[in-house]
């Protein structure tokens, strides 16, 4: 398999789908259109966001920030797994894995914390519409994003650097298609129950708690339209609030399916299909909920569209 026996010292070896070769060629295609999609997506909506005056709000404001942190978070991964799948070689290298692994927790980590900010700005959209300009001043805006990012950026940190100081006495087979966490902590040499234990935290304080302040933004949503009364109340609420929930479920549902468990149950088969959900599926599917849902999106690309025909 050329590389694939390491035979470049510092090298880290990707089984991800090798173990099923007939997947890899299809695998190959579906991953390389995701991409291609999300890129186009995402860089979409930042432009529109940019560009068009109607979308200078708040909402847009954190989707913008949605979509660089989906470009990042892909691009970390996907490139390596569309070289991966393309041959024989499944190496890469210890520098490559050290920035996959910061560049991927860093990312993925933010949007769990964005994803709670959004639904914050949802909170206030529905909840306190009179005083919503009041509330979601630009600066705090900033000061919400720059929250995540920071949040982000310190639990790459934290946990990346305490994974790479693990000693892994030659282990250099990762069963996995990118460099994360869960997998790299089993190539230790020593006891790694502490690390398990720290792994279980940051999972429970940066996916659980998001995800519980997400869905008691949600519930004050809903308690807020039952005192109105009104089908017209539900169906202005679903229209402000239903692309932020399919994007949180698509999100949350595969990410906790991969870090909110035993470490007994990381089936790694099981795994490597979810995760390839979460790191290729949902940034591809993510600005296409936005646009297809959202009339301001839609019509923002409209008039981008009609001003490149003008020019």
């Amino acid at each position: 398999m050329g590389r694939t026996n390491g035979s470049f010292h510092g090298d880290f070896i990707l089984v991800g789908f090798s173990e099923e070769p007939q997947l890899e060629k299809t695998l190959f295609v579906v991953v390389l259109w995701c991409y291609l999609l999300t890129l186009i997506g995402n860089t979409l909506i930042i432009l529109v966001s940019f560009i068009d005056p109607k979308l200078k709000m708040p909402m847009y404001y954190f989707l913008t920030h949605l979509s660089l942190v989906d470009i990042c978070f892909t691009t970390s991964i996907v490139p390596q797994l569309l070289w991966n799948l393309r041959g024989p070689d499944k190496s890469i290298s210890l520098a490559g894995c050290v920035v996959q692994l910061y560049v991927s927790l860093s990312s993925g980590s933010t949007e769990c914390v964005l994803l709670t900010v959004m639904a914050f700005d949802r909170y206030a959209a529905v909840c306190k519409p009179l005083h919503y300009s009041a509330v979601m001043k630009p600066q705090l805006c900033q000061a919400l994003a720059g929250v995540a990012w920071l949040c982000g950026m310190g639990n790459a940190l934290i946990q990346g650097t305490v994974t790479f100081l693990l000693p892994r006495c030659g282990h250099r087979w990762i069963h996995h298609f990118f460099c994360e966490v869960p997998s790299l902590i089993k190539l230790a040499c020593v006891n790694i129950h502490a690390n398990e234990v720290q792994l279980f935290v940051a999972s429970l304080v940066l996916l659980l708690l998001p995800l519980t302040l997400i869905l008691l933004s949600y519930g004050h949503i809903v308690q807020a339209v039952i005192r109105i009364g009104s089908v017209q109340a539900w169906k202005k609420a679903l229209g402000t609030c239903g692309s932020h929930l399919m994007v949180v479920s698509l999100f949350y549902g595969t990410i906790t399916a991969i870090y909110i468990q035993p470490n007994s149950s990381y089936a790694h088969n099981r795994g490597r299909f979810i995760s390839l959900l979460y790191t290729v599926v949902t940034p591809t599917l993510n600005p296409l909920i936005y646009t297809l849902r959202n009339k301001d999106v839609k019509g923002a690309l409209r008039r981008l569209c009609h001003r490149d025909d003008s020019l």
